[in-house]
């Protein structure tokens, strides 16, 4: 695979990465605003994943990089979310780091396909 990560590799990726959103979300003690933290996190990091299979059903290249360009945004507010479980030692730091380096990886692999798709779309205007 050269390194690359393919669409069904990343689709499997960002499935796991909300399962374990979800579960570290669960994890969240219940008053009020560990519920608001919760349901903004779980939301941004399902919506990423969502947004990404609408991306692979694309109907034309630009459809594509707009759905792409959605996913990446909501990974970057999954992040924020992520860094203030962190920072606010809602949880235990050892179940949010790990989450918080997938959502970079992630971030990166959607941000460099976001720059090959316009890339590629260029001679095409």
């Amino acid at each position: 695979m050269n390194g690359q990560v393919r669409g069904d590799d990343l689709s499997k990726r960002l499935m796991a990465f909300v399962v374990r959103t979800y579960k570290l979300c669960a994890a969240l003690p219940r008053d009020t605003i560990r519920k608001h933290v919760a349901l903004q996190l779980f939301r941004s990091a399902s919506s990423a994943g969502a947004n990404y299979e609408e991306a692979r059903g694309g109907e034309s290249l630009d459809d594509f990089i707009h759905k792409l360009r959605v996913a990446l945004k909501e990974l970057k507010e999954a992040r924020f979310w992520l860094h203030f479980v962190h920072e606010a030692e809602l949880i235990k730091p050892q179940r949010v780091e790990p989450l918080l380096r997938e959502t970079e990886e992630l971030c990166k692999i959607i941000g460099k396909s976001v720059a090959t798709a316009k890339r590629r779309a260029q001679p095409a205007r």
